[in-house]
């Protein structure tokens, strides 16, 4: 990885590192397999190095602007996320784990909280766009809010342990007596939580809703071709045998603008906002010693 200095100061690796790991979480997310990820590394990285130089520059600019943080925001904060990773004890492990302290690491809320404010006063002259302009965004994208055809279902999963016949015979025998109960009564979810060798089986199995080709082709075609309230045959995939349960189907509909106006509204409202930080971090650079090695 590059060597990047921003006015004399070198950014460190792991900062670029966390601004690849979020670009490849981001294009992975909206539909990018891994082969297109690793043949689109080399602008990844790229990307990546900006990002982590931008970073630096707003962070530079908010200390020597020195603006004000109180310490109430800071006690905000931190009560938030003791509440997010589930108490004051597991805060305290989390801290531990990364080898800092509470108050070290309510100099880095602070100095994050800075970069905010920052963006806050780079973006303050940035228009809400208006309903002329979402309708308009709405009219020239329209098949890209039209919702798919979709299925709402859960799963129990056996996986053989191995890949010899025996491994695999006990897992069919496993799967059909989990259908067999099903059919005769007993509680799919239930079933899912103590069995399910899918995580979903946690959450009873639940899929949630997917669309068509977001599954592996077997499973693909066997919920879309089920009815309503029906429980599968046993299905093999490369994963192992699994048990569908559908619970509902929406057939494909055209986008209607009344469900995705606040959407639109905000996709704006977004780029906009990055337009103005980019248009700053710019400025920034600018005037700023930037060496890459």
């Amino acid at each position: 990885m590059q060597k990047v200095k921003v006015n004399g100061q070198t950014i460190p690796e792991e900062a670029i590192q966390f601004e690849l790991e979020r670009l490849v979480r981001f294009y992975t997310d909206h539909g990018m397999s891994q082969d297109q990820i690793r043949a689109q590394l080399p602008s990844f990285v790229q990307k990546a190095t900006e990002q982590a130089i931008g970073a630096k520059l707003l962070l530079d600019e908010a200390s020597k602007l020195d603006l004000p943080v109180s310490e109430a925001e800071i006690d905000a904060q931190v009560e938030k996320i003791v509440q997010q990773v589930g108490g004051r004890e597991a805060f305290q492990a989390a801290l531990a784990q990364q080898k800092t302290t509470e108050a070290a690491f309510r100099v880095q809320l602070k100095s994050g909280k800075r970069v905010d404010k920052l963006v806050e006063k780079a973006v303050a002259g940035v228009a809400d766009p208006t309903e002329e302009e979402i309708q308009k965004h709405f009219e020239e994208h329209k098949g890209e809010y039209s919702v798919g055809e979709r299925v709402l279902a859960q799963h129990i999963l056996i996986t053989p342990d191995g890949d010899t016949d025996v491994s695999k015979r006990e897992a069919k025998t496993k799967i059909d007596s989990i259908r067999e109960r099903v059919l005769g009564g007993k509680d799919f979810a239930d079933e899912a939580a103590a069995h399910s060798m899918c995580p979903s089986g946690k959450e009873g199995g639940s899929l949630g809703w997917f669309s068509r080709g977001m599954m592996v082709p077997e499973f693909d075609e066997a919920a879309f071709s089920m009815k309503d309230g029906d429980v599968s045959d046993v299905i093999e995939t490369q994963f192992g045998y699994h048990i569908i349960y559908k619970t509902d189907h929406e057939d494909a509909r055209e986008a209607d603008f009344d469900d995705v106006r606040e959407k639109i509204r905000d996709f704006i409202r977004h780029a906009r906002r990055g337009e103005a930080v980019t248009a700053y971090v710019d400025e920034l650079k600018a005037k700023a010693k930037i060496e890459v090695e």
